[in-house]
């Protein structure tokens, strides 16, 4: 028997010559024939193979077609020279009806079945192994002398008929400050499966132990590694057990079939991927593309401009526009707040910043399908309703919106209006939203910019995100103006220091993420069209569906209606200034927000972010 020593050298048709021979003491081809394309393989009866190649087609992540032999070929002359599938594998399985029946060293015995089998090769992961070792990464599995962990995971695959299945991925450690390393060494090798499709907390993925992988075996995770998950082929053999072909055949997990190929052809990428962490609880990273993150920083200092001179360019921190907006694209339910009753002398009291940029960013929510409701005071719900109301009817909203008020009646409230049961395990929303909202001070009262006492117009609303920040997978945005406005606690230094009053009106309650603007609703805007640019990002739009399905760049014309436009957010003033709601600074009535007139003004920002 040979032994691993050198194999990782050797060219690939002296391996599979080896391999024919029954000559090696190994249980995996990690680490073999180190550059060349590795491969998945799947033999199915040929009645099912147009559905499965159509299938793999809709799963390219997981599934990347390498080459479909013709029934009873065992040759794949455009991936090797000499290979005769029968035997060129290390081990295979046998499958029956769904069930494994067992493991096998040749596919010989079986050659007349094969003469109506069809064979499919499919790109793997272990054909990037040298790329990211070229990029200064350690493979944990090859340094541990072990197969490569691989996972089911929660996320389904696009179905073609019978073929229906959960992803199945692999998983390597990677140092934390290898991350992008790790992404930008993978993403263009898109045969080998591409870029990771999590990076981060496992239960996110549906895996609730590491160390039981459902193939291969566990790879211990060095101090400040990473769990970094990609697609795997093994997708496939999910996909034959769940099929119940009357007979099939896989390679066993790990022992894969070794081409002539160089693992240096690449795909198209759109762009170069960057890392971004979104979450400390549990742990989540999302990429985007660097063309993206430039265009969301570049909207971001389009809002940052300081018209009253406030002194809010001391409060900006740089990104947060883009970290909020990749945690909002990841959320399935939003829930978003605002008003600011800073007019307590009027009726209603509520200010004209904050509902059009709430509205904003719940229009392009919905075009996003995802679920957003609405909390607000009590007092002001029939306000709001009639404005959401004509929001539908002048198009800023596809359909009404949920509004919801909430009351801390016990200690437990906040906890059961967030989660099913108060269950923090089941949290009705994943993402809060504060554009625009009285915050708590530290003395627990809430306060206009000069300084006016205004408690008795605001619901404890702040629980929410209080609440929140005990609640996993829960994250939180706050957008404002002056450094009052629920979430910016987190720039609350800054506030006392540059802000007139601040030492007073000062926000305390943070939210994880805070994007100031020089007028509220600018804010808004600015999400909405972050929120565009990521989902027409390609490197983001495969990472959020986990390669899995079709891209979703297709769908941009149902997007683009929902972006906000200098007509929608005109006829939207002009209801606000019909029902009553006046400009924060100067309690006008007129076509103005925070005493800014809304004509080469508002409607200017509302164009240079489009």
């Amino acid at each position: 028997m040979l032994l691993t020593g050198g194999l990782k050298s050797l060219l690939p048709h002296m391996l599979r010559r080896i391999i024919r021979c029954n000559r090696l003491s190994i249980s995996n081809t990690s680490g073999m024939a180190e550059g060349y394309k590795q491969a998945n393989v799947v033999i199915l009866p040929k009645s099912l193979a147009d559905d499965f190649e159509k299938f793999c087609h809709a799963n390219d992540g997981p599934l990347p077609l390498l080459y479909r032999s013709q029934p009873g070929d065992w040759k794949c002359p455009s991936l090797s020279s000499d290979s005769d599938i029968r035997t060129d594998c290390l081990q295979y399985r046998k499958y029956e009806h769904g069930a494994c029946t067992g493991s096998l060293k040749s596919l010989k015995e079986y050659s007349e079945q094969l003469k109506d089998m069809v064979t499919f090769y499919l790109g793997c992961s272990f054909s990037f192994e040298k790329a990211v070792q070229k990029a200064g990464i350690p493979i944990r599995n090859v340094e541990q002398k072990c197969n490569v962990s691989m996972y089911k995971t929660a996320v389904p695959c696009y179905s073609v008929s019978t073929f229906c299945c959960n992803l199945v991925v692999t998983m390597r450690p990677i140092p934390e400050s290898k991350l992008e390393a790790a992404v930008l060494a993978t993403s263009e090798l898109k045969e080998a499966h591409g870029a990771p499709v999590h990076i981060g907390d496992p239960g996110l993925l549906g895996i609730q132990d590491l160390s039981k992988p459902d193939y291969g075996d566990p790879v211990h995770l060095h101090p400040g590694d990473i769990p970094v998950f990609w697609a795997c082929g093994v997708t496939g053999v999910e996909a034959v057990i769940n099929c119940r072909a009357a007979l099939a055949f896989t390679h066993s997990p790990g022992c894969m079939f070794i081409t002539d190929l160089k693992n240096d052809n690449v795909g198209s990428l759109r762009g170069v991927p960057q890392v971004h962490c979104i979450s400390q609880d549990p742990l989540h990273f999302s990429i985007v593309s660097a063309e993206a993150a430039q265009k969301i920083h570049t909207l971001e200092t389009l809002i940052g401009i300081d018209p009253g001179d406030r002194g809010i360019t001391h409060l900006q921190r740089q990104g947060e526009l883009l970290r909020a907006c990749l945690a909002m694209s990841h959320a399935r339910s939003v829930l978003i707040t605002t008003g600011f009753p800073t007019h307590f002398t009027y009726e209603p009291p509520e200010e004209n910043d904050g509902p059009p940029g709430a509205l904003a960013i719940a229009a392009m929510l919905q075009a996003l399908e995802k679920e957003v409701a609405i909390v607000t005071d009590q007092r002001a719900m029939d306000l709001n309703k009639k404005i959401i109301e004509e929001a539908v009817q002048l198009g800023v909203l596809k359909k009404s919106i949920p509004l919801l008020s909430y009351q801390r009646e016990s200690p437990d409230s906040a906890l059961m209006f967030l989660c099913e049961n108060g269950n923090p395990t089941r949290p009705r929303f994943d993402h809060l939203i504060a554009i625009e909202r009285a915050g708590m001070a530290a003395d627990g009262n809430y306060y206009n910019a000069r300084k006016v006492n205004i408690k008795h117009l605001v619901d404890p609303i702040d629980d929410l995100f209080l609440a929140a920040q005990t609640i996993p997978g829960v994250t939180t945005t706050g957008v404002g103006d002056g450094g009052n406005e629920l979430g910016m606690g987190k720039v609350k230094d800054a506030v006392k220091k540059h802000i007139k009053n601040g030492d007073v009106i000062a926000c305390d309650v943070e939210a994880d993420f805070t994007v100031v603007a020089g007028v509220s609703n600018w804010g808004g805007y600015a999400v909405a069209c972050a929120l565009y640019i990521l989902r027409a990002c390609e490197i983001h739009d495969r990472y959020l569906r986990r390669a899995v399905g079709f891209p979703g760049a297709p769908r941009r014309t149902l997007w683009l209606p929902a972006l906000p436009s200098v007509t929608k957010e005109e006829k939207l003033l002009q209801t606000l200034v019909r029902l009553g709601v006046r400009s924060g600074k100067t309690a006008s009535l007129e076509m103005e927000v925070d005493g800014l007139p809304f004509y080469n003004t508002h409607s200017l920002i509302i164009e240079k972010l489009l």
